[in-house]
């Protein structure tokens, strides 16, 4: 039996417990939370830290097989700009300097306080880590095509990646984004997601051009994926924003994970409240900070299930929620450290369907961080974060 206290604790989806106490099985397992207002605690044995604790974190969106890009791609020059240099690079590193990467991306996870992770794979590189790996991982393979005669032969090679996974109970098949998978390709992949009861994650309104696709007809994303072309000059603008666009094609999904969503507006997010109950809005902000140079609209989202990611170490500067948070917080300082964690934490492992994760509660194993450098109940630059279970 172990017993940790710190000045407060955040449980993950409930109020902080000033000097709380952690009561921990020796497999690692919450017995209970003791709270000085009402428990008696004997501290002779407690484990007393300086700061607050909170559930080991959850990284929604990442792709670890682009850790072998770290530092290779330039900053800030927008999405098309950064697919560009992603094409131009994919074949200039070897199987085993791409391996050996990816081992480096997961540690510095670990190091970090993330216990799990919900991922993206456009193939097989990271599986074998996966297999043998402590941190949790919802895998999602992405499938992509813009022009609608390759869907069959672009779905074919998913679901051949899909069926190699060690464990398709934390695996799907999900769509790239709103404005790379054809008509024909949606159909494939609602298909597949209704009868696996999926999780979905689809990177939504990352660029401006990502809505002038759907509203015009037109713009960088459009132009660089030679639309008009691959649709014989018949492609149709929706004139309405991307997310109704896209996502209003697919019916009976399951829980959706929305990632970025740097330029999504009010009436997209009143417009997914009415689609489904099961939509979550996943930010990876230093990601937004590296390729666009721009942040959502943090307030917007304030009453929305919400998620924290990484993105991959080809757009960011590091794979810590720690520092995602301290950038939101920055940007928009009205969030409360609660509403953070809660993002960073429980929110992410309700989505991913990772029961144990998330929250500090009898029965739960969700892991220990001790995050220091907070000064009036606010992330700082000083802050750091530490795993202590």
């Amino acid at each position: 039996m172990k017993k940790i206290s710190a000045d407060y604790i955040f449980p993950g989806n409930s109020v902080p417990i000033k000097n709380g106490v952690i009561v921990i099985a020796e497999n690692g397992v919450i017995e209970t939370i003791l709270n000085p207002e009402f428990d008696e605690i004997n501290w002779d044995d407690v484990e007393v830290h300086e700061g607050i604790i909170c559930p080991g974190f959850v990284n929604t969106h990442c792709h670890l097989e682009l850790s072998y890009l770290k530092g290779q791609l330039t900053e800030k020059t927008k999405l098309h700009g950064f697919v560009k240099e992603i094409i131009a690079l994919r074949n200039n590193s070897s199987p085993e300097f791409r391996e050996n990467a990816i081992k480096l991306a997961e540690q510095e996870m670990l190091k970090n306080g993330i216990v799990a992770v919900g991922d993206i794979s456009n193939g097989d590189s990271t599986f074998s880590q996966k297999e043998k790996s402590i941190l949790k991982y919802h895998t999602f393979v992405e499938v992509f095509g813009s022009d609608p005669k390759i869907a069959n032969d672009a779905f074919k090679h998913s679901e051949e990646i899909y069926n190699s996974y060690f464990n398709k109970k934390n695996a799907s098949i999900t769509p790239h984004a709103t404005y790379s998978v054809s008509d024909n390709l949606v159909k494939l992949i609602n298909e597949h997601s209704t009868k696996n009861n999926s999780l979905i994650s689809i990177h939504n309104q990352e660029t401006a051009s990502e809505n002038t696709y759907f509203e015009k007809g037109e713009g960088e994303i459009f132009e660089f994926l030679e639309i008009s072309k691959k649709h014989n000059n018949q492609f149709k603008p929706t004139k309405k924003t991307a997310l109704p666009s896209f996502l209003g094609k697919y019916k009976d999904l399951n829980k959706i994970l929305l990632v970025h969503n740097t330029f999504t507006v009010k009436e997209d997010i009143d417009w997914a409240k009415k689609y489904s109950n099961h939509i979550y809005w996943c930010f990876c902000p230093n990601a937004n900070e590296y390729i666009e140079g721009k942040q959502p609209n943090y307030s917007l989202f304030t009453n929305e299930k919400c998620t924290i990611g990484t993105d991959s170490l080809a757009s960011n500067w590091s794979l810590s929620i720690l520092d995602e948070l301290k950038t939101i917080s920055k940007k928009d300082p009205s969030i409360s450290l609660t509403t953070l964690l809660k993002w960073a934490t429980f929110n992410g492992a309700q989505f991913l369907g990772f029961s144990k994760l998330g929250s500090i509660k009898k029965g739960k194993s969700p892991g220990l961080n001790l995050i220091s450098g907070i000064s009036n109940s606010k992330l700082t630059e000083k802050s750091s974060v530490k795993k202590i279970l």
